[in-house]
């Protein structure tokens, strides 16, 4: 099968579009046609190597984490699914590629389309289970940096959904944006804990560093002095600043069951990840790049 290869740690430049082994299911397990690929944060940083202490990598390795596609064949064993169904989650072998194992997978609404299912998983699981993480409730206000790439966009609706009260950062083009989905912007950069505390005056009850861009000090003082609610997927050295940083671990039964909410979500129109550019398979390294340049309003969608 066609697939997106890297046998080293690097820059893009490691990796190459290739053939290699379409993966045999084993006892209970499912392979998939993969037909859309969400490219994530995540995926340039496993390949640098940034993240070995969280997702170790073996080698030669397939990038990608979220996929949506059409079951393939069946291990042995009992299923919840059948071949031909279409599915979407999380994939075990890496998802750029022809054919991948599922990992966390459930059925796709049919009213949602290939490339909407592709930009939800990773995006809806990192910013549901750092929210809850938080403990945001009903009445509080959150400070999000980073709020209009994708993980930011899905925390802000289901934060405000909650009843809470967002303030994002962004860049001035995105802050139109930001206030359709219901935050407060303001714009990063020199003066940000000025910005942030007269857009919150009640001041601020929790902080969700999806930017990784130094604001954990800032952060802090924000918080009066203290750690305590702030949580982080972005910076590396969140130990440094005793901030936890938030890698999955989330049970495979309540992943599941976030994305069967977050697709329902998508399907009623209260939920949405906009897809802003898609790249065949062979473009892989492009998307990449593009992910990594950062500014990125959204979901890059890699189409197999």
């Amino acid at each position: 099968m066609k697939a997106i290869i890297y046998h080293s740690f690097g820059g893009p430049e490691v990796l190459t579009f290739g053939e290699t082994e379409k993966p045999e299911p084993g006892p209970g397990e499912v392979r998939v046609k993969v037909v859309t690929v969400g490219v994530n944060p995540l995926d340039y940083k496993r390949r640098y190597g940034w993240v070995e202490q969280h997702y170790p990598t073996t080698f030669p390795a397939v990038p990608g984490l979220e996929f949506a596609g059409i079951v393939d064949a069946l291990g042995p064993g009992d299923h919840e699914v059948a071949v031909g169904d279409e599915v979407f989650g999380w994939t075990s072998t890496g998802a750029y590629a022809e054919y991948a194992l599922a990992g966390d997978i459930v059925p796709k609404p049919a009213e949602l389309s290939f490339r909407a299912a592709a930009a939800l998983p990773v995006a809806g699981e990192t910013a549901q289970r750092v929210l809850d993480q938080l403990g945001l409730a009903e009445g509080e206000t959150l400070l999000l940096h980073g709020a209009a790439g994708a993980v930011g966009q899905v925390a802000v609706q289901l934060a405000v959904a909650l009843g809470a009260t967002v303030v994002g950062t962004a860049s001035p083009a995105n802050h139109d944006f930001l206030r359709a989905l219901g935050a407060i912007p303001v714009a990063y950069g020199e003066g940000l804990a000025d910005r942030v505390r007269a857009a919150a005056p009640q001041g601020v009850d929790a902080v969700f560093d999806a930017a990784g861009q130094d604001v954990l000090p800032l952060s802090i003082a924000l918080r009066g002095g203290t750690t305590d609610r702030i949580v982080t997927i972005a910076d590396p050295n969140a130990a440094e600043h005793g901030v936890p940083f938030s890698a999955g671990g989330t049970p495979s039964e309540q992943v599941r069951s976030g994305l069967v909410r977050h697709a329902r979500l998508a399907v009623e129109g209260r939920l949405s990840v906009p897809v802003v550019e898609t790249f065949p398979l062979a473009d892989a390294v492009k998307a990449q790049e593009l992910s990594e340049a950062g500014h990125v309003r959204g979901k890059l969608v890699i189409e197999v």
